[in-house]
This record gives structure tokens, C-alpha cells and sequence, in this order.
């Protein structure tokens, strides 16, 4: 499958994400998988780093049955591509979420960027000089009515082999604001 760069347009069936990430988080989970293999990532709830995403070697964090699936993000691409197939398990980064943490964050996207500087040291980007940082944007009207249909895959459902399906928006967006339309007020 190749990959393609989608039109704007707004489509009936179209699957909303809950995390897209900005370019240079993409770039640096790619750079992260060749130095540490298949990574996965959980929004941290506020212990030892704060509320900072952290990323992890698959395996190294223990998710659990209740933990929610935010999505899985594909490093086969680029800005503004999508692609009609579901990346491997190498290619694509699970992104979980508490489950109390996604009670609260449920009604805005996450979107993963990069900063300058170190987080307290448990995610492999500590070395890297820079740490991940999760920014957020608030799902307009027609995003929360799509989010309703599309149940959450847990940890439990991974476990028994549920993936999601691929993409049918962006996923490495330009901008926070790019991540989806904001609603036009009139």
C-alpha cells in the first residue's frame, strides 16, 4: 500500500484520532525505534514527570486491562499522509492513557510535539536532550459525535489481539491547529 495526502474534505465514516503527533515527535520516535526497537508511549498522570507523555521500549511499561488506547501512531508517515493499512507492531506506536486520565482529557485531541530540555529521566528521549510534550485541542461538535461511535480499545482488548483500524486522517500534522478544523464561530 502507498501512502497518500488526503483532501481536506469531510467524509462519513471518517475515524477521528484522539493523538496525532507534529513532525519532529515523528521524527523523533523514528530515531528513538532505531536506537531501542518497537517503542510504545503512555500520557503520564501526574506522578514523577507530571503529565508528561513518556516512551518506553515495548513491554517495558506494564498497561494495564483498564488503560485506554489512544491510538497507534504509524512512523511509516510523513506530514499530512494517511495510508489504507494498519502499521506493524514495529512500525506503529500504541499511545495509552489512564483510564481516570482519560476521563479528563477525553473531549480534547492530544497532539505530541518535542521541546528542548529533559524530563525526569524514565522516557527513552531523556538523553536525546529534548523531551516529548503533549499539547491538546478541543474536539469541535461533529468530532465528539464521531467519538461517541468509536469505542476505546483497552488493555484488555489488546491483549487478546483488537487493533484499531488504520487511519483515515493525518496523524503528523503541521501545526496544534492543524490537527483538525477549529469550529468556525459565527
Amino acid at each position: 500500500m502507498t501512502a497518500t495526502t488526503p483532501s481536506r474534505q469531510e467524509t462519513a465514516g471518517v475515524l477521528v484520532p484522539r493523538v496525532v503527533a507534529l513532525p519532529a515527535a515523528a521524527e523523533l520516535l523514528d530515531k528513538l525505534r532505531d536506537k531501542h526497537g518497537p517503542l510504545m508511549m503512555h500520557q503520564s498522570g501526574g506522578c514523577c514527570d507530571g503529565s508528561s507523555p513518556m516512551c518506553y521500549p515495548q513491554g517495558e511499561f506494564m498497561v494495564g486491562d483498564r488503560e485506554v488506547l489512544l491510538g497507534v501512531l504509524d512512523l511509516r508517515l510523513f506530514l499530512g499522509q494517511i495510508r489504507d493499512d494498519a502499521p506493524s507492531d514495529a512500525d506503529g506506536v500504541p499511545v495509552w492513557i489512564s483510564p481516570q486520565q482519560f476521563a479528563a482529557w477525553e473531549h480534547t485531541q492530544l497532539v505530541l510535539d518535542v521541546v528542548p530540555g529533559r524530563g525526569a529521566g524514565f522516557s527513552v528521549e531523556g538523553p536525546e536532550g529534548v523531551r516529548f510534550l503533549t499539547r491538546s485541542r478541543v474536539f469541535n461538535e461533529e468530532e465528539t459525535a464521531a467519538l461517541a461511535a468509536q469505542r476505546p480499545l483497552t488493555g484488555a482488548d489488546w491483549d487478546v489481539g483488537r487493533r484499531p483500524a488504520p487511519a483515515t486522517q493525518p496523524q503528523v500534522v503541521a501545526q496544534v491547529d492543524d490537527a483538525c478544523a477549529f469550529p468556525q464561530r459565527s
